[in-house]
């Protein structure tokens, strides 16, 4: 077995990658081919994802995808999860909204005054986030359902435009709080009033999606048989693919726009604890379920950085965390960096400030402190996040992985380790594509195995950087 070639489409919350992979039993090299911004758009009452403009710097990577690799064998997509578009006849009923738009707030208390969190998590296994699926359903235009005939989640919509078949891939479908036990909950569904006729049919990573339609083969230069290949199309679950851990020993934090922190598991795990806890029981890849918590991640970092960008103030990121990490941690405030004031764009140090004001805790005074106390309050969540997964498991934690951006963040990777005593394993940075690369060679015949052997591959190929508490 020689190996070959796929591509992945990357879509992140904040920009978008197509990566082109060759990927063989001891090959994984990976070409990002294009890269491409993802701003939302304010227009009208509302914030909203430019999904257009998304298809179309995909559809440009993979003309420059396959100008350079001809011999490419699949195409997969992965994005961000919980929003979606609504269609009728194959047409876009509106632009998706965005899940930081203020829409949530009605549609939770609409599905509560039904359904109660603890009976929907005994259900759906979810931890409440107020921009799931079903609750941006709940406030859904009524007029734009009572049209709608399909509903599909942003990596399902791409793969539509791509193909012309409309299917929910499973890792994403479980966390709009309408799946139960891998399939649509029907009851879940008719008692919250969602129009069961807009969910569409179901499939799992590793199965063909379709071929391309013969106008977008030919215009990205294509040939006419090349298939899309479902993946672990919620990048968490694509991202867990490729994090080169011992699942059982292991608690994995993949690190960007936000913490997805957490273990992996052969079964949900529906206890009280775990209700209590905010703990979602999440689909992986190969039926493996993905215990975790959201947390805020780099979010809190990055839009402070683009505050004082926009300012006027051009902000160097590494000189920045150099001289934070120069900074005594016990100088600098820990505060709540889950507290809901810091989900919405802003200003974050004005937040971070009225949050110690109102804690009686002195506000950091220079841009290397609030950049201190953000990553250690970043890591203080992560760590008692960890902690609070292997109780709810019953996993012994003994090494935890850092994937994604985060993975670059030397002064965070140490002080969660220093935090946690644990063993801290930074990389790889592109686990999500890794994980799309990987599912799609596996469906190509490229590699074989389950899970482990894949994260072998990773291992041998991408080795993570260690950081050991108190070093």
């Amino acid at each position: 077995m020689s190996g070959g070639a796929v591509a992945a489409v990357d879509l992140g919350a904040t920009s978008g990658r197509v990566i082109v992979g060759r990927v063989g039993p001891d090959t994984l090299d990976v070409r990002q081919v294009a890269r491409f911004a993802n701003t939302p758009v304010r227009a009208g009452v509302g914030l909203h994802w430019d999904v257009l403009g998304l298809y179309g710097d995909a559809l440009d990577g993979l003309r420059e995808a396959l100008r350079t690799e001809p011999g490419i064998a699949s195409i997969g997509v992965d994005s961000w999860a919980v929003d979606y578009a609504l269609l009728r006849d194959g047409r876009m009923l509106g632009t998706p909204f965005h899940y930081r738009d203020e829409r949530c707030e009605r549609g939770v208390a609409a599905v509560h005054a039904r359904m109660p969190h603890a009976e929907l998590f005994a259900r759906n296994g979810l931890q409440f986030l107020p921009f799931t699926t079903l609750y941006q359903l709940a406030a859904e235009d009524p007029a734009l359902l009572e049209i709608a005939d399909t509903a599909l989640l942003i990596p399902d919509l791409i793969g539509f435009w791509l193909t012309g078949r409309a299917v929910a891939e499973r890792t994403n479908a479980s966390t709009t709080g309408l799946l139960h036990g891998g399939a649509w909950d029907d009851d879940l569904v008719d008692a919250l009033g969602v129009p069961r006729g807009i969910l569409p049919p179901l499939v799992s990573p590793g199965e063909r999606i379709g071929m391309l339609r013969p106008d977008v083969a030919a215009s990205i230069g294509a040939r006419a048989d090349l298939p899309v290949t479902a993946v672990g199309s919620h990048d968490t679950a694509s991202a867990v693919v490729a994090v080169p851990m011992q699942a059982e020993h292991a608690a994995y934090i993949s690190c960007g726009t936000w913490g997805l922190v957490g273990v992996e598991v052969p079964q949900p795990v529906l206890t009280e604890a775990a209700l209590a806890a905010n703990f979602t029981n999440e689909g992986g890849a190969d039926g493996r379920v993905r215990l975790l918590h959201n947390v805020m991640g780099l979010w809190v970092l990055t839009e402070t950085v683009r505050g004082w960008e926009r300012a006027g103030t051009a902000i160097d990121l590494p000189a920045l965390l150099t001289e934070a990490a120069a900074i005594d941690p016990a100088a600098v405030p820990v505060f709540d960096i889950e507290d809901a004031r810091f989900l919405p764009p802003g200003d974050m140090p004005a937040r971070i400030d009225a949050w110690c004001a109102e804690h009686s805790l002195r506000p950091p005074r220079t841009r290397a402190e609030y950049a201190r106390a953000i990553v250690e309050s970043l890591a203080r969540a992560f760590t008692e996040t960890v902690d609070a997964a292997s109780r709810v498991s019953g996993v012994d934690v003994r090494a935890i992985h850092i994937v994604g951006g985060g993975a670059l963040n030397e002064l965070l990777c140490q002080r969660v380790a220093d935090r946690s005593g644990i063993p801290v394993l930074a990389g790889p940075v592109e686990a999500t594509a890794l994980g799309n690369l990987l599912i799609q060679a596996r469906a190509a015949g490229f590699v074989t195995g389950s899970l482990e052997a894949l994260r072998d591959l990773v291992a041998r190929t991408h080795a993570p950087r260690r950081f050991t508490p108190g070093a």
